[in-house]
């Protein structure tokens, strides 16, 4: 959701990156078009106001004047005021209250309401082993309590029994006791929404809310819905008291004002992003890894976060015993591609990975077919245990048979099986030498460069050798331009956190990355000191 304005920012840093000393004239015309890049983004203008405001005053000052690298200082000081709107730390929702711990879900109709209480209701189940209760308190919508229930069940959640002739305050009532007698921990109420806000929705609402005594009232917001978004949350915490926002549709190519500015403009912290359509894609909204991705730095805390949840330990130790073997056969690439898929393929990871930007961008340049990992997987569901143990049986008859059982050409076969092979040489020089000899098969002075473990260094590549590389993955060298090693020198290892990145990339120490002056005007944000 957020790539044009990343793409944006990116543009305006890579003028600042490298220079020796900032004029004021020169942080003006940075900040002309970073409010640009803001307000194309659809961010409210007088959070756009307030924060090229807040940069400004700390990009004119000693902080900047001093710095050893100010362009890099510039980029660590908007970030710094990225996460203040965003929200300083992370929220979750909270169940610190007496069973069962109510949570209300309001909204505008269409916003995903519904389909966002089955997966909270899942999250809860499924994380924090909570028992929980749905009860779909629209009575308006056709349909409405039909598919809460159709969700609970998929979900593995109860869901209260349907009674058509009940108003939604009676509903409630009965949700309540139902909850109470019925020893769950949490109940969760779905209330109807309009397509626009209107005093009967508000009324009703706020009377579901005297009877419910909800713990939690949970706005859910479509993160498209653009500048719109700052009335809709006002118009609910006016009447509401909300307590949370929750973004849905993050995955859309949306332009990412809305996230940026509900919480400046209300002061309720983001708890929750929707990241796809099915049940499991719900995320923690965290600040400050927002801000990285933002500001094209990664995510790799997501990463690992993302890549614990997908691959178990017993999987890793598996996997770890073979390398040692020196063994990888057609199943052990089966699951390494079931794996990338889960994690949201080369694009979803590409995305987190700090610097990455421009190589995923290539990637998309390239045509790169995501749905190859499907297919991939077909072929080597469409082979014998024999012949995905023992890869060397696949001779052409039994190579024409496969193709015909997976859709596919014998050309994809051989694709395949070349790829395998490869794979498998790989993990055999792993097994014997380490990281070391794993750099030797990359070439020389690639090898020696890694010096036996770690990412490559491309800064200390030349371009031949860079474009070399790319063409070797099939990536046209001219949109690797602006890749650490081809402009910038890049970090020998991925670092862990935003301020280690900026540390290794020349910069200052960055002390605690808090301290920051707020906002003025705006909720939430507090006073200009």
């Amino acid at each position: 959701m957020f790539e044009s304005l990343s793409d944006r920012l990116g543009k305006i840093f890579d003028g600042l990156r490298g220079r020796g000393a900032l004029s004021a004239d020169d942080v003006d015309a940075a900040l002309r078009e970073i409010r640009r890049a803001l307000i194309e983004a659809d961010v409210s203008l007088e959070v756009v106001r307030a924060f090229v405001e807040q940069v400004k005053d700390r990009a004119i000052g000693a902080e900047v004047t001093r710095s050893v690298t100010p362009g890099q200082q510039v980029i660590k000081i908007v970030h710094d005021e990225l996460v203040a709107v965003l929200g300083e730390t992370s929220v979750g929702i909270d169940l610190n209250a007496k069973a069962p711990v109510t949570l209300l879900m309001v909204g505008l109709q269409g916003s995903g309401k519904t389909t966002t209480t089955a997966k909270i209701a899942k999250r809860l189940k499924d994380r924090q082993k909570k028992k929980v209760l749905l009860a779909s308190l629209d009575t308006r919508r056709p349909a409405a309590m039909e598919q809460l229930r159709v969700l609970g069940e998929q979900v593995g959640v109860d869901t209260l029994p349907i009674i058509t002739s009940e108003t939604p305050v009676e509903i409630a009532r009965r949700a309540e006791r139902e909850g109470r007698l019925g020893g769950y921990d949490v109940l969760i109420l779905d209330t109807a929404g309009r397509t626009h806000i209107d005093d009967e929705l508000m009324a009703e609402t706020v009377s579901i809310k005297d009877v419910a005594s909800p713990h939690e009232i949970l706005l859910v917001v479509d993160a498209l819905t653009g500048q719109d978004a700052i009335n809709v949350a006002r118009s609910f915490d006016g009447r509401l008291d909300i307590t949370g926002i929750v973004l849905t549709r993050v995955d859309g190519d949306g332009r990412g004002g809305a996230a940026l500015s509900m919480r400046a403009a209300t002061g309720k912290p983001i708890k929750l992003i929707g990241v796809g359509e099915k049940m499991d894609a719900l995320e923690d909204f965290h600040p400050s890894r927002i801000a990285d991705r933002i500001l094209g730095m990664g995510d790799i805390v997501s990463l690992v976060e993302k890549a614990a949840e997908h691959v178990s330990a017993e999987d890793a130790q598996k996997m770890a015993k073979k390398l040692k073997k020196g063994s990888f056969d057609l199943d052990d690439l089966r699951s390494q591609l079931q794996q990338m898929k889960k994690m949201g393929g080369m694009g979803g990871l590409m995305a987190m990975m700090p610097g990455m930007g421009q190589m995923k961008k290539a990637m998309a340049g390239a045509n790169i077919d995501e749905k190859v990992f499907d297919r991939q997987i077909a072929i080597i569901n469409s082979m014998t245990k024999k012949e995905r143990a023992a890869p060397d049986l696949l001779n052409a008859s039994r190579r024409k048979r496969i193709a015909a059982g997976a859709g596919v050409d014998v050309s994809d076969i051989n694709k395949l099986a070349k790829q395998h092979r490869q794979m498998a040489d790989m993990m055999k020089k792993v097994g014997k030498g380490g990281m070391g000899a794993l750099g030797g098969m990359m070439g020389g002075k690639m090898g020696q460069m890694m010096g036996g473990g770690g990412m490559p260094d491309l800064s200390r590549m030349d371009p031949a050798q860079l474009e070399q590389m790319a063409r070797q993955a099939g990536i046209d060298p001219n949109q690797l331009k602006g890749l650490p090693g081809a402009d910038t020198p890049a970090p020998k290892a991925l670092p862990s956190d935003v301020g280690a990145l900026l540390k290794s990339s020349g910069g200052p120490a960055l002390p605690g990355f808090g301290g920051a002056p707020r906002f003025p005007g705006l909720p939430g944000l507090g006073k200009k000191k």
